[in-house]
């Protein structure tokens, strides 16, 4: 046993190799073996997912004027479009392609289902075989924590407008790998 986690230290402080780690299971005496890489896939799609979680919950319900509200800066249709822009950006990392564009922003609801399409083909992405020629922390630090710094700023610009957003506890909302969607559970806990 002590062979064992001098070896999986071993692993874990080589970093994120493409090497595989040893995770012993003691319930079933069996060894599993996973790649870090996989780890940190999965714990970005699981921030994709939480991104998509909280966007629709700065979204739902918000008057038709919301998208046009002009007295904070950009208007919230310019953040969402910008939104898109940053996932349409990250999945050209991804690739190996690295492109920027600005985009236009459509009328509101066309923003939207845009954003949720970008953020889909990104995860969709990851949870493909197809390798990652970015590393996963830029792309974590880049685009994805821009992104969640804005459906803040989306959340505050509902306030802001008239229409606050209905508080929530995040830590036992239903967010589950892969639900990237407009469609979203419903709160478990609102306050």
């Amino acid at each position: 046993m002590q062979l064992f986690c001098q070896l999986n230290h071993l692993w874990k402080s080589l970093g994120p190799l493409p090497a595989l780690i040893f995770c012993k299971c003691f319930s079933t005496r069996s060894v599993r073996y996973s790649s870090a890489m996989d780890e940190k896939r999965e714990l970005l799609r699981h921030t994709l997912a939480t991104l998509a979680y909280r966007t629709v919950r700065a979204l739902e319900n918000a008057p038709g004027s919301f998208a046009n509200f002009d007295s904070a800066g950009r208007r919230p249709v310019q953040i969402l479009a910008h939104m898109g822009d940053l996932f349409h950006w990250a999945l050209s990392m991804a690739q190996g392609n690295p492109a920027w564009h600005n985009t236009q922003p459509l009328a509101w609801p066309q923003e939207q289902q845009r954003f949720f399409a970008a953020l889909a083909a990104f995860d969709a992405y990851l949870a493909s075989s197809s390798p990652v020629q970015a590393p996963i922390e830029r792309l974590m630090q880049g685009p994805v924590a821009d992104a969640l710094t804005h459906v803040g700023q989306l959340a505050m610009l509902r306030r802001l407008a008239g229409s606050p957003t209905r508080g929530e506890n995040f830590y036992v909302a239903a967010i589950a790998i892969g639900q990237i969607n407009s469609v979203q559970p419903e709160p478990v806990k609102p306050f």
